[in-house]
């Protein structure tokens, strides 16, 4: 049972996404470039040719004007969920946390829906591999508490409009707090999904962008105190 709800979550996958804005019938993009380019990113995905898709996708992205919003952030989710498949898990991640942060400011909500699931997903498979390489407790809990959030909110998002899909996410959800519940000797025992088996050194990776972030965050707390308590008194008298 536990293997057939982690299972469940790695046939989570977007490629969908850009077969129906993409193709045939579909309102045209602004070149014929951008158009090529998909196309062939989309037969490169069917062959599992992952680095030529990822270039082909940034080949679409160069061509397509930046007034073509929502068509951009599909493309870059896309891309993102294929560098999972390079060894570039933690980069993805990273990436989709900025789009969910664009995508949620838009109007589009099948889109920022489709963001958080596959942010979701890649949170779940960063806890898997960071408790496969044995890193603190406090570690891989925190992605893995991030897709619990995320999967949730979804499950919530869609009970009322769309029961399969609530079903599906509460799935994922359930699938998430049995990896978090689980011993290590038996997340050793699961065949690790092919999404993840190129990923390496993902603790190392998610250190050092937390790391990269830090002095940024300190900065604005930094400022944050300044403003309120404004210029400092110089000592003198009146």
């Amino acid at each position: 049972m536990k293997k057939n709800l982690l299972i469940f979550l790695w046939a989570l996958a977007p490629v969908a996404l850009l077969a129906y804005h993409f193709g045939p019938g579909q309102a045209g993009l602004a070149r014929e470039e951008a158009r090529a380019s998909i196309r062939a990113a989309l037969n490169f995905e069917a062959g599992q040719q992952w680095q030529q898709a990822i270039d082909a996708y940034n080949d679409a992205l160069a061509a397509l004007p930046e007034t073509e919003t929502a068509k951009r952030q599909q493309l870059q989710l896309a891309r993102a969920n294929a560098r999972i498949y390079v060894g570039e898990l933690p980069e993805a991640m990273l990436s989709m946390e900025h789009l969910l942060d664009e995508t949620a400011k838009g109007s589009d909500s099948e889109l920022e829906s489709k963001v958080r699931s596959s942010l979701a997903s890649a949170q779940y498979y960063t806890g898997w591999l960071m408790r496969l390489e044995l890193a603190e407790k406090e570690e891989w809990k925190e992605p893995l508490e991030k897709a619990r959030q995320n999967f949730r909110l979804l499950a919530e998002q869609t009970d009322k409009t769309d029961a399969k899909a609530s079903e599906d996410h509460q799935k994922n959800l359930e699938a998430v707090v049995r990896l978090a519940r689980m011993d290590l000797s038996e997340v050793q025992a699961l065949p690790l999904p092919k999404k993840c088996q190129g990923n390496k050194n993902v603790c190392s990776k998610c250190r050092g962008q937390k790391k990269s972030n830090k002095p940024k965050d300190m900065k604005k707390k930094e400022d944050a105190r300044g403003a309120s308590v404004g210029k400092r008194p110089d000592g003198k008298g009146s």
